[in-house]
């Protein structure tokens, strides 16, 4: 209970001040907090602007993106080029409207990117130059509407340079089909396994069948009674 009407007017004010900014929040489309030096974002961002549709964090020392931020799921635009990223939350792949994202000159930071990026299947524009990311990942063919890619200055393996060289388009097919020769070496490695502890499976049954049956049988030749006619007889034997 509030101690005097004082306090509880003030406290009241501010509820309907929290109240008021929580509205304001839920209703922003566009956010730019650039050029500044912000090393990290609130964890309940996303929490906060379900509505938000452009995110400006360029220019800053963030380290990470909240895994909140797949709560914006009106977000298209993303720009968080020029900070300190490490990589991006797995949950990124649930911003389903997100057309532009810009990761680039994050230097020797962002070394990888989540399996999930291939889930991002409105981006057309992906800028991922000045990193230190030696593998695009596995999922990368699945962006289809991507037409914009910059790779510049990046220790590339996966895909190799000459593919890069192409344009996107190739990249996307050589990805795509890397995706599909590496499932399909899974279920081959799947299937032999199967086989294998099938036949493990079947010897593990005859083995035990043996021992069954042939204890059955020693115990019933030890058990049973002796032919009096074959131990006379022995010598014609």
């Amino acid at each position: 209970a509030c101690e005097g009407r004082k306090t509880c007017g003030v406290l009241r004010r501010w509820g309907e001040v929290a109240a008021a900014l929580g509205l304001l929040l839920r209703s922003l489309v566009g956010l730019d907090v650039s050029f500044n030096s912000l090393s990290y974002l609130p964890t309940h961002l996303g929490r906060y602007l379900g509505n938000l549709q452009r995110l400006r964090i360029q220019l800053n020392k963030t380290h990470s993106l909240p895994p909140s931020i797949s709560e914006m799921s009106s977000l298209w635009y993303l720009d968080a080029h020029f900070n300190e990223l490490g990589g991006l939350p797995d949950e990124i792949g649930r911003l389903k409207k997100l057309q532009f994202l810009d990761l680039s000159n994050n230097f020797t930071e962002l070394r990888e990117l989540p399996n999930t990026l291939g889930e991002l299947t409105d981006l057309t524009e992906l800028y991922l130059s000045n990193n230190q990311i030696c593998a695009l990942p596995d999922t990368f063919g699945r962006l289809e509407k991507l037409m914009i890619l910059k790779l510049e200055q990046n220790p590339l393996v996966v895909p190799p340079p000459d593919i890069v060289n192409q344009g996107v388009e190739a990249v996307k097919a050589f990805m795509d089909i890397r995706l599909h020769d590496k499932l399909e070496e899974e279920e081959r490695k799947s299937s032999v396994e199967g086989n294998e502890d099938v036949q493990a499976g079947w010897l593990t049954c005859s083995s035990s069948w043996l021992k069954t049956h042939a204890s059955d049988y020693l115990a019933v030749a030890v058990g049973a009674p002796k032919d009096t006619y074959l131990e006379s007889n022995s010598d014609f034997i």
